[in-house]
């Protein structure tokens, strides 16, 4: 190839190995298992594999499974951290992502072992270190969830003042 032949490359794709150098999340609170369709600070797919040995299953509910509401919100909000870190080539950093609103929160489908969440997000607006974004979590065709958030990104080393909730 030359200079004057077009490049087409395809969507980046982050693995679990490569999740664990960008979000500082670990198992059980690990809530993405890859990264993929990665357009650097546009968007980015999560994927998620439900299954019935997450500890959360054991009372929620115990005779009807359901994934609760606030973690698939939290599912979006890793996929996002982990879009902003991976565009900013800030993996291995002491970097941290934080949650700084959820607005227009909706549950629309119950989520249970044996799904697949597909978990595509959106940049809305990146403002210095404030970061907006939309996600929905989908399992085939089926909208489960979806929310408008913003988070932070912020230095580790920084005290609790820089933290949001």
């Amino acid at each position: 190839m030359n200079e004057h032949t077009p490049q087409h490359t395809a969507p980046e794709a982050v693995d679990i190995e490569g999740l664990k150098r960008l979000l500082p999340h670990r198992p059980p609170f690990l809530l993405i298992d890859r990264l993929t369709e990665i357009h650097r600070r546009q968007s980015a797919v999560g994927w998620k594999a439900v299954t019935i040995n997450e500890p959360h299953f054991l009372g929620h509910f115990p005779d009807y499974a359901v994934m609760p509401g606030v973690l698939i919100v939290e599912a979006m909000a890793q996929a996002a951290g982990a879009l902003v870190v991976h565009s900013l080539d800030l993996q291995d950093s002491n970097r941290k992502v934080y949650f700084m609103t959820i607005d227009r929160a909706r549950f629309r489908r119950p989520v249970t072992p044996g799904d697949l969440l597909r978990i595509p997000v959106t940049v809305v607006r990146n403002r210095g270190p404030v970061w907006k974004f939309e996600g929905k979590a989908y399992v085939g065709k089926d909208l489960c969830a979806e929310a408008e958030y913003s988070a932070m990104l912020t230095d580790a080393t920084l005290g609790d003042s820089a933290k949001g909730a």
